[in-house]
């Protein structure tokens, strides 16, 4: 490194604006030159002297003075035509990206992602079609607030940051053939909301064990078959669990799990009507015993007359079977 080079490093390492790489550099040429080193210690010297001066305020009077100067002196300023200003507006912004090219390449950068989300959401929002014809419709303006998971604020301000999961609605149309339409289903014999969705999904389901479709017990027990055993055994609804009756009937004979839920409702379903009915799925297995210890008990200790005649006239009928 030259001592001309040497001296303007000089002038950069004081102002804080060396380059790392040019740094050592420097320092090496210190090393074995004196002028330079003297150059340094001077322009040091010079600024410790800075240092201790104090700084005088320019007065109000002059800034006023100055500012009326500048106004005067902008004023006789001839105006430029539209071509002009439009020129020197271009070649500053060009002055400025070139002056700023990590400005520029981050607003490349946050055009490009721009588009990239917008596309995706776009994308991600158009119903779309499963390979069963299932068309999914998300509904987010509908959405409810589920629950809130954490409140921040802002030291020393009244911002207040609230983070919070949101259920968004969503509705699906497809054949009973699908498995995630059969999946809703079984999952809408359960809704909290209103009884009618849960018998729209029962009666649904009930038909399709009636044909047979996809109704047969499963080894995990989380079948048609189980939500219907559910909906017969918990649904507050009289009329769902006639209907989950209905579907359950053509599977007493065959399943045990669905006859000991057929029984629990000759047993204890508080609805004469529902009692009645589970009476008559019986009879094609009135002569196994576990079913005719429950007629019996019913035919002699319940309290509804109604019901202990059904249950009188089943185990009449098994004997004559027998």
């Amino acid at each position: 490194m030259k001592c001309q080079s040497a001296r303007d490093c000089i002038v950069l390492l004081n102002y804080g604006e060396l380059p790392d790489e040019l740094a050592g550099v420097l320092e090496q040429h210190l090393i074995g030159c004196v002028d330079c080193t003297e150059e340094l210690e001077a322009f040091q010297g010079f600024e410790e002297r800075l240092a201790i001066t104090p700084v005088l305020e320019p007065s109000p009077n002059l800034l006023a003075q100055s500012r009326m100067r500048l106004d005067d002196a902008l004023d006789l300023i001839p105006p430029h035509g539209f071509l002009t200003q439009l020129r020197i507006n271009f070649y500053r912004w060009v002055g400025n990206v070139q002056s700023a090219p990590a400005l520029a390449t981050l607003l490349l950068g946050v055009g490009f992602l721009t588009g990239i989300f917008v596309n995706r959401y776009q994308v991600g929002s158009t119903p779309k079609a499963s390979e069963h014809g299932t068309v999914t419709v998300a509904h987010p303006t509908e959405g409810v607030i589920a629950n809130v998971t954490g409140v921040v604020q802002t030291p020393n301000s009244d911002m207040v940051q609230v983070n919070y999961n949101k259920i968004v609605p969503e509705s699906r149309e497809g054949s009973l053939n699908d498995p995630e339409i059969r999946n809703l289903l079984l999952v809408g014999t359960t809704a909290a909301a209103t009884s009618g969705v849960r018998m729209n999904a029962v009666t649904l389901l009930t038909d399709e064990c009636k044909t047979g479709h996809a109704c047969q017990p499963t080894a995990e027990g989380n079948g048609t078959l189980h939500a219907l055993m559910v909906s017969l055994r918990y649904d507050e609804d009289a009329g769902v669990r006639m209907k989950a009756l209905e579907g359950l009937e053509k599977y007493v004979g065959q399943d045990q799990h669905v006859r000991d839920a057929v029984l629990e409702a000759v047993a204890h379903d508080p609805d004469a009507r529902v009692r009645h009915t589970a009476i008559g799925l019986l009879e094609p297995v009135q002569s196994d015993s576990s079913v005719r210890q429950v007629l019996r008990t019913v035919a002699t200790q319940d309290a509804n007359p109604y019901i202990r005649t059904a249950s009188y006239n089943a185990l009449q009928n098994a004997a004559d079977i027998q």
